[in-house]
């Protein structure tokens, strides 16, 4: 893989990890990831963040390949999370730079990750403006779009904004642009990312869309730090309104029912609530956790305005994929859900109770009694688990009415 120009002087030379299915520990990324970095050449030559520590040959090949890591005179660290700076103390050493900038947080994230002794930092604020020679970067601070450190950097002739885990995907590919890749697979891609991810600070992220609005910038590409850069009109307009679409997170008239089943019964009552749901025309997806990530429930979360969960009662709790998925969901604050509980029990039936009490602490909109059967369900638990399903597709499409 050689490094790609998305302008004139302006280079991608990151990483592409086609293995990587654990994304932070707590998400799947079932297409692999990049680790996406930027060299601008000026009077300046300027490295906008770097990869992950194992990345770093791959790295350093790509700049080589354009200009020897020697003569790097600025970093800039828009983002301190290690997938973004594993390999930033080892090209210090190589490059030893003029300077390296980062926000106030960066600084406190990086001598804190890092022995930084002697490291050249310079904090910039909200707002700084650097000149390179023939062109001016405007770094604007983002905090909690993801991390306290966060920041962007605008390159303001080019009309480039380095983006850092804003926009991101996790696609790995051959691939470097948006337009290159089938929309449908992008799509997909920039919901599991965002709802897995960016979701609990989507404030923030309005608040940030009206401010790049209000400013006036002028964006012709979109490089973020994670999978493809969007570099057309159309690309462009089409992520900042995704964006905005996942940020508002209004109804969307669609269940996902998320279920851990022991020795099948559970399952059978999610299958009969799923029957009451497509009984009252409302799509919906079933969601195994003994076969799938709590990542995928919050990927079908991006399309759906309820969640079902259903658990087997074990040691007088949820099974434990579930009791996962319920932090999972919980951290990420989904908003505007229709919610109910159901599960099968051999001893004392818990779990349903327990996770309705975690819906409504999601401030859910639980219908519904939390129902549970014993052992296996009989014609009369399945007619209750549709006539459950039936309930929540109602108050989902009150829900979703009085939204339009």
């Amino acid at each position: 893989m050689r490094p790609v120009e998305l302008k004139k002087d302006i280079y991608w030379v990151g990483a592409v990890d086609f293995d990587i299915r654990n994304f932070h520990h707590y998400s799947r990324a079932p297409e692999g990831s990049t680790y996406n970095c930027y060299l601008v050449r000026d009077e300046k030559t300027v490295l906008f963040d770097t990869v992950d520590a194992h990345s770093y040959g791959e790295m350093v090949k790509h700049i080589s390949e354009i200009v020897e890591p020697e003569k790097i005179d600025y970093i800039v660290c828009n983002h301190l999370e290690p997938d973004h700076s594993g390999a930033l103390p080892r090209i210090v050493k190589l490059c030893r730079p003029e300077k390296i900038f980062c926000s106030v947080m960066g600084q406190k994230s990086m001598t804190n990750l890092y022995d930084t002794t002697g490291w050249p930092i310079e904090v910039v604020k909200d707002g700084t403006r650097l000149s390179i020679g023939s062109r001016n970067i405007t770094f604007l601070e983002t905090r909690m779009l993801h991390w306290p450190d966060s920041m962007v950097s605008y390159l303001e002739e080019d009309k480039v904004l380095i983006s850092n885990d804003a926009f991101g995907q996790n696609i790995a590919s051959s691939f470097r642009f948006a337009d290159e890749c089938d929309r449908g697979q992008l799509l997909a891609s920039m919901k599991r990312y965002y709802y897995n991810i960016v979701l609990p600070y989507s404030p923030q992220v309005l608040k940030t869309l009206k401010r790049v609005q209000d400013l006036g910038i002028a964006i012709d590409v979109i490089a973020p730090d994670h999978g493809l850069i969007f570099r057309t009109p159309e690309d462009v307009q089409f992520v900042l309104d995704w964006y905005r679409t996942f940020a508002e997170q209004k109804p969307k008239l669609r269940a996902v029912i998320a279920y851990e089943s022991m020795w099948n019964g559970t399952a059978k009552m999610a299958e009969a609530v799923a029957d009451g749901l497509d009984a009252e025309g409302v799509p919906y997806a079933l969601v195994n956790l003994q076969q799938q990530h709590c990542s995928d429930v919050m990927a079908e979360l991006a399309d759906s305005s309820a969640l079902v969960l259903g658990s087997a009662t074990r040691n007088n709790m949820p099974m434990v994929n579930m009791m996962a998925c319920i932090a999972h969901v919980k951290g990420l604050r989904p908003q505007n859900l229709v919610g109910a509980a159901f599960g099968t029990y051999g001893w004392s039936g818990e779990a349903p109770k327990i996770m309705a009490d975690a819906l409504v602490e999601m401030k859910a909109d639980v219908v519904g009694e939390p129902l549970k059967c014993y052992f296996n369900p009989n014609a009369d638990d399945l007619a209750k688990c549709r006539a459950l399903g039936v309930e929540v597709a109602r108050a989902l499409k009150e829900k979703c009415g009085a939204s339009a």
